[in-house]
């Protein structure tokens, strides 16, 4: 898909890779971008800058993201490309944390691309084409060994993004799954707080979101379902797969040398 001439909506607009997209978005020449966020004075900020329309947006209730399905096709016409980009890092930590913090994580990280989904896809396959960007995570492919609610939560959006990926073709619908590693956000701040977490996550490099939105558009333009911008996660995809006992003895060791030294030599298989 080329993105001129289209109508666009990014959930998680505000700031971070959200708002990077809505901005590349709107540079390759779409018709109409509309940025939600659950932080309305960023929404209107980021929309100001490239003439879209800001809506505040709580993706984790379903009643919120109909609604900003309804006003973007009231405003535009029908959605050509919605991007469920918004997410949360989640409780630190493995099982301890609580089941409000797993079931928020567990709203907005999954449900929200699902709810999207729902809401869009009827109109989608009315007219034989439309575009689904879910943004997971490199952790969804790998994981995250500092956050486990994190890791199950972009593991299970992968397999959201994947379904309908495979359910929806032959009706005309496209699906990519944007899996980055670490990027320069407010969120991979709260994942740097943690050393065991962080050397894993900063093995691949750090990436800027102006990066990461250049790699959505090429994957868009290919029709590509997953878009991996840090191009070492494919490699360590590939060895999970083919070899995993070996993989996870490598994180056990990359864990081991976090705990004892407060850091951790570059090695793959971590993600944000």
């Amino acid at each position: 898909m080329e993105l001129a001439g289209r109508h666009v909506v990014v959930t998680g607009a505000g700031s971070g890779i959200g708002r990077a997209l809505a901005q590349r978005i709107a540079a390759e020449g779409a018709r109409a971008v509309v940025l939600a966020d659950l932080d309305l004075p960023r929404a209107e900020s980021a929309a100001a800058e490239i003439g879209g329309i800001a809506v505040r947006t709580d993706v984790s209730r379903e009643s919120e993201i109909q609604e900003l399905i309804t006003r973007a096709t009231d405003a535009n016409g029908p959605i050509d490309l919605f991007c469920s980009n918004a997410g949360v890092a989640g409780p630190p930590g493995g099982p301890e944390g609580s089941d409000e913090e797993w079931q928020l994580t567990w709203q907005i990280n999954v449900m929200a691309h699902v709810w999207a989904a729902r809401a869009l896809l009827p109109a989608m396959v009315a007219r034989g084409e439309g575009y689904l960007l879910n943004t997971a995570s490199a952790a969804g492919l790998l994981t995250q060994v500092s956050a486990i609610a994190y890791s199950a939560t972009k593991h299970a959006a992968v397999a959201v993004a994947e379904w309908l990926a495979i359910n929806y073709a032959d009706a005309g619908i496209r699906v990519s799954c944007l899996c980055p590693q670490a990027v320069r956000t407010p969120m991979l701040e709260i994942a740097l707080e943690d050393p065991v977490g962080a050397a894993p996550l900063l093995a691949g490099g750090l990436l800027e979101p102006a990066d990461v939105a250049a790699a959505v558009v090429v994957g868009i333009r290919e029709e590509r379902f997953l878009i991996l911008p840090h191009e070492d996660v494919a490699k360590h995809m590939a060895l999970k797969g083919a070899q995993p006992e070996r993989w996870l003895r490598g994180m056990r060791r990359l864990v081991r040398q976090a705990r004892s030294a407060g850091d951790a030599p570059a090695s793959p298989g971590g993600s944000p």
